[in-house]
């Protein structure tokens, strides 16, 4: 009897755990694979591991939420902000039907030389920091779209303030040739063109150059009222350490690309009063902003989320959130990223054209005030209990 019995208990207690597991089974969510890409090592790493780590606060905050269809693991690459492995990088991750959208680049050089690889593979595509024009409108695709902005609005603005509110009118330029720093520098000459600024003279310098004693020794001469810097952090700290070495007195105006922590950290004092325009307020100004510096905190990263942080987690909330709606199939995902409109997100709304842009950004003026970029309407620079170089 004892025998039988236990037998029959052993057997409801497998049919029972059997069902157990096939309820487990069907509540399980699916996961879906992202795949994140930007500098994760090297010179301009502080970005792509802010951003990283961004999204990746993005993909934890999503999971942990009990209505959750799927499941999201980030992968993330490094593409070293180098074309050439900013391509195989890219290659890698269209390839893989696996991964259902990628949020790729910070480095606009090599966010322009990957966009021929993701429209190859049909693969949806998030840009979350990289600037430049091209990357979405140098030709029509169904699989491009960027939530950050591109650079002509910061060009505009800084030749419209600097020229108007500020009152400079000679201009030195030193510019990186890649495509990034190019395409910077033929923004803000169209746009000074329309003021009464001039360029006395302009350098193109390598993006891994160390010594501008030659550009700045001639700069020098020019005696210009203001040096425009259109390059990333680490080109900027160099640049901007030599000019002061050279005694080089003139204001150092900067673009998006050295609005961050890292610049402020690696110029220390020589930081002070620079300007730059950065399309985005600062995140304590940000719809939700709050909520993701606390919800950053929390993680206690090792890392900073710098500049396009924000961007980074709106572009992984979205592609997620769109995955929620119509599954992770590509070809479902790229038809709902063409029709986004008003997306709710913690830089505000997001709203793709025909290109796939978001609209929705708007320019705003810093400069780093005791060590921190802050908006310029806050700062004493504003109200003239501080002035810039010149002024």
């Amino acid at each position: 009897m004892k025998t039988t019995l236990g037998r029959r208990s052993m057997m409801a207690f497998g049919l029972g755990a059997f069902a157990a597991a096939l309820a487990c089974a069907a509540n399980a969510a699916e996961t879906v694979k992202l795949a994140f890409i930007g500098p994760l090592t090297g010179s301009n790493s502080a970005h792509g591991l802010g951003g990283r780590n961004s999204a990746e606060l993005a993909v934890k905050l999503h999971n942990a939420r009990p209505d959750a269809k799927y499941k999201f693991e980030l992968t993330s690459l490094d593409d070293e902000c180098k074309p050439n492995v900013g391509v195989q990088v890219a290659t890698r991750a269209a390839a893989d039907k696996n991964i259902a959208v990628i949020i790729p680049h910070y480095c606009s050089a090599v966010a322009v030389a990957t966009v021929d690889v993701y429209t190859r593979f049909n693969a949806p595509v998030i840009v979350w920091a990289a600037v430049h024009p091209d990357i979405i409108y140098k030709r029509k695709t169904r699989e491009m779209h960027r939530v950050s902005a591109t650079l002509i609005n910061q060009n505009k603005v800084a030749a419209q303030f600097l020229t108007g509110d500020q009152k400079y009118r000679r201009w030195a330029v030193i510019y990186d040739t890649t495509d990034y720093g190019k395409s910077m520098f033929s923004y803000f000459e169209k746009f000074l063109k329309e003021t009464p600024g001039q360029i006395v003279g302009a350098f193109g310098v390598g993006a891994d150059q160390q010594d501008f004693n030659a550009e700045l020794t001639k700069i020098k001469e020019l005696n210009p009222d203001i040096i425009y810097f259109a390059g990333l952090t680490p080109l900027g700290v160099r640049v901007l350490n030599q000019m002061s070495r050279l005694g080089v007195n003139a204001q150092f105006q900067g673009t998006s690309g050295i609005v961050g922590e890292a610049f402020v950290k690696g110029a220390g004092d020589l930081a002070e009063g620079t300007v730059a325009m950065y399309d985005n307020p600062p995140v304590e100004k940000l719809p939700k902003g709050k909520f993701f510096v606390a919800e950053y905190n929390k993680q206690k990263y090792n890392e900073t989320f710098e500049a396009y942080g924000p961007y980074a987690f709106s572009a992984t909330t979205l592609a997620m959130d769109t995955i929620e709606r119509v599954g992770p199939d590509r070809a479902k995902i790229l038809d709902a990223l063409a029709n986004v409109k008003d997306y709710d997100s913690i830089v505000g709304k997001i709203t793709f054209d025909d290109h796939g842009q978001n609209i929705n950004t708007a320019t705003t003026k810093y400069v780093v005030q005791d060590g921190k970029w802050i908006d310029w309407e806050d700062s004493e620079y504003k109200t003239g209990k501080r002035k810039l170089k010149g002024r």
